[in-house]
């Protein structure tokens, strides 16, 4: 009984210790998971976002000079999102704009806070489909810092942006779409 009891026991302290294994695996394993998932497949962010401070974003806002393909238009869309109950509206001024690679564009986006307190609020930008991520290049952004708005303050927030050349031509149209998050009580 005391044999069984005792293989019992080993049994059971290999299990734990495999487990644990496997736990410390896992947890080493959450940054490039992270990276596949929210950076490949989904495009959410990329690699650079990941890494760079918004100090360095500032000296990454240098404009490539790309030569423009003047043969071949990419239509961008842009759609806007307030995330749960933010009390602001928000647009692009443009819904959608036809562009040649290469060419740099402006596009103004507007935002109204509609409520009378102070909002701190952050755009994440998302691209569809997620293979154009690599080729659509920001320079400005209002997406790189939080915006802080006054109570019934509006503000016209522009992007700068250039679809890259080298973008594949089987990619006619590319959706960028932009959703404001109130972290106002994150802070």
């Amino acid at each position: 009984m005391a044999e069984n009891l005792s293989s019992k026991n080993t049994k059971l302290a290999r299990m734990l210790v495999l487990v644990a294994v496997a736990m410390f695996g896992f947890g080493y394993a959450l940054v490039p998971l992270y990276n596949w998932v929210c950076v490949d497949l989904l495009g959410l962010k990329n690699s650079t976002d990941i890494n760079t401070t918004l100090a360095n974003k500032a000296a990454l806002a240098k404009e490539t000079v790309y030569t423009v393909d003047k043969d071949r238009q990419v239509l961008v869309e842009f759609i806007t999102v307030l995330n749960d109950n933010i009390p602001m509206t928000f647009r692009a001024q443009t819904p959608q704009m036809k562009v040649h690679p290469g060419e740099y564009y402006t596009v103004n986006f507007i935002a109204q806070n509609t409520s009378n307190k102070t909002i701190l609020a952050q755009a994440k930008p998302s691209l569809s489909p997620a293979p154009v991520t690599p080729f659509f290049e920001k320079t400005q952004c209002f997406c790189f810092i939080e915006q802080t708005f006054k109570p019934k303050e509006t503000k016209v927030m522009p992007i700068r942006f250039v679809v890259k050349p080298d973008l594949s031509t089987d990619y006619k149209t590319i959706t960028l779409l932009y959703t404001f998050f109130d972290i106002t009580d994150k802070k």
